[in-house]
């Protein structure tokens, strides 16, 4: 499986609380907020890596935290997963923000999102230029 990039995710009780504990208390910056609702979510740099506070909280018995993966394609990545018995969790589906996702559970529950990005979503435009033309 060609893994691109990652996240960390945390599914809070409080939704608002957490969001504000990690911008206001703890100062992290925002790399980019989406959704709304019950799919309201917002993503902070974290050093090298990325924390998303997002949704509401877990199912009881599962854990708030989860891995963000996005890989290249997400048709060879459960056919790699097949390949090696692993059972996903769910098949992939185009989610309401416009990636595609699938999900496998790690021994202990962690819930592990597989993402691909699709060609045309935003995440792959490069704003620098937009940026640029704009201001």
């Amino acid at each position: 499986m060609d893994i691109l990039s990652s996240r960390i995710l945390l599914r809070p009780a409080d939704l608002e609380r957490t969001l504000a504990f990690y911008r206001d208390d703890l100062g992290l910056a925002v790399a980019r907020e989406f959704g709304d609702g019950d799919h309201r979510g917002v993503v902070f740099f974290a050093g090298g890596g990325l924390l998303e506070v997002s949704g509401p909280g877990p199912a009881p018995g599962r854990p708030g935290v989860g891995l963000w993966l996005q890989v290249r394609s997400m048709d060879e990545a459960v056919n790699d997963l097949a390949a090696r018995g692993v059972p996903l969790a769910r098949q992939p589906a185009v989610e309401p923000w416009g990636l595609v996702e699938a999900w496998v559970d790690d021994p202990d529950g962690v819930r592990i999102h597989l993402v691909e990005v699709p060609v045309d979503h935003p995440l792959r435009r490069d704003t620098r230029t937009e940026q640029v033309r704009g201001g």
